[in-house]
């Protein structure tokens, strides 16, 4: 699902997930105009609804929204692209450190039947389920780490990560690794604090180093068949 702020309910939340889906899908791509009442004919809403879910997105850094001229899919930046990363290992880090400090006898079981679902939708090549997996896996692990301030942090640049990955990544098709987060479900398990933040290293390196953050980017911008 939708991996942004937590305020997202209702309809202004299933109007959140379709546009996150529609960018990870790189569907709609960065730059994209987001036009009201494109938008509110498309999810059958009111404008109002539309702005709702727009303010959403912006606080978590999916659109900008400029005066005058309306809401746009954000364009994040070469630099702002490295930031989020750099943030990102040092959250999930502290996360990992949480976690195997006073693993919850639940924790392992609620792990392993998230991978078996990642491990399904990898095998059926469902590429909306897959990505909605992967980025819920990483926030299962700062859920299970007990810190509802790790959640906020690390649900916001797993959004941004994910804009990020849109822009910059080098081949349309990506899967997070069921395989990787299996062996740190087994460093968690063993509470090897030093394994997991490295094997949690690598699983975001691999990532980045599939992103060329030197590539101008074409945007397309049909909005309407990007949603449907």
């Amino acid at each position: 699902m939708y991996q942004g702020t937590e305020a997202a309910v209702g309809p202004a939340a299933e109007i959140c997930e379709r546009i996150w889906l529609s960018i990870a899908e790189r569907r709609l791509r960065p730059g994209t105009r987001l036009k009201e009442e494109q938008l509110a004919e498309v999810f059958e809403v009111s404008r109002a609804r539309v702005r709702q879910a727009l303010a959403m997105l912006e606080s978590d850094g999916l659109v900008t929204i400029l005066p005058n001229r309306g809401a746009f899919v954000a364009e994040p930046g070469v630099h702002e692209a490295r930031d989020v990363f750099h943030f990102r290992r040092q959250v999930e880090a502290r996360v990992l450190e949480r976690l195997t400090d006073s693993i919850d006898e639940t924790a392992i079981p609620r792990l392993e039947a998230h991978l078996a679902l990642e491990r399904e939708a990898d095998a059926k090549g469902d590429k909306t389920a897959i990505i909605r997996l992967s980025g819920g896996f990483h926030l299962l692990l700062a859920e299970l780490s007990g810190s509802t301030f790790l959640v906020s942090m690390l649900r916001d640049l797993i959004s941004r990560s994910t804009l990020i990955a849109t822009m910059y990544r080098r081949q349309v098709d990506h899967n997070c690794g069921p395989d990787e987060h299996a062996a740190l479900i087994e460093a968690i398990r063993a509470s090897d604090l030093a394994e997991a933040v490295r094997l949690m290293d690598d699983h975001l390196c691999h990532v980045e180093d599939e992103l060329d953050l030197t590539e101008a980017v074409s945007v397309l911008r049909d909005l309407r068949e990007a949603l449907v």
